[in-house]
């Protein structure tokens, strides 16, 4: 059990801060949305109702869909595009590993490397279409939440509910979309330019602390 942990540390240490951070934020999420229902003449509605609500659903796939978008354009952009200094870069001028062609004789080859063909042209662009895939796949649930969410409301007042055709063209879904997008472009951003010039001793995402600044690459 001790060896699984040490190799599965990171994933491990990241999926408790998930599953922590997603029952605070549906707890907070169900008492604030009562509120609202509350002070909008609804009825109030118990946790398992809440949970196929259109306030949770929005609120939890509008932060993965911009997660799943920076996630993907970041490994797509670092194929081609470089930063001169940055640890989260590929070096300026030479050949990384990342780059050679899979060698099917390689020792401990995945299959879709030993197999070739088709299959490991699919495999050559697997991470990148499997996050390009989650976005679009959170996009959609987020859109479906956030249509839920304003009819519920409109429904409430008594108005016309919109249909996903007028939805699409309403402020409130692609502003809940470019709030949280450009915020995980700034974040990207920050981590290319940070790693330049400051350094973490020990991290896979900073370079030796006494690397040159303008020494490219972890």
């Amino acid at each position: 059990m001790k060896t699984y942990f040490r190799n599965n540390g990171l994933c491990i240490c990241f999926l408790i801060l998930f599953a922590g951070t997603l029952i605070g934020q549906t707890l907070f999420g169900f008492k604030e949305h009562n509120k609202e229902l509350i002070s909008e003449g609804g009825k109030i509605i118990n946790l398992s109702s809440y949970l196929l609500s259109g306030h949770f659903i929005e609120s939890t796939f509008e932060n993965w869909e911009s997660e799943f978008l920076q996630m993907g354009l970041f490994v797509v952009f670092t194929i081609f595009l470089k930063q001169k200094g940055s640890s989260e870069s590929k070096k300026m001028n030479q050949k990384e590993e990342v780059d050679r062609k899979p060698d099917p004789k390689r020792k401990n080859a995945p299959w879709p490397v030993k197999k070739g063909g088709f299959i490991l042209t699919l495999y050559k662009h697997s991470l990148s279409a499997a996050l390009l895939l989650l976005f679009f796949i959170s996009l959609i649930i987020h859109f479906y939440g956030s249509l839920k969410d304003e009819n519920e409301k409109l429904l409430l007042e008594g108005k016309q509910l919109e249909t996903i055709s007028s939805y699409l063209q309403n402020s409130r879904f692609w502003f809940e979309s470019f709030q949280n997008w450009q915020s995980e472009f700034l974040s990207v951003f920050a981590i290319v330019i940070l790693s330049i010039y400051l350094r973490q001793i020990g991290s896979s995402q900073s370079k030796p602390v006494d690397a040159p600044n303008m020494e490219t690459g972890a």
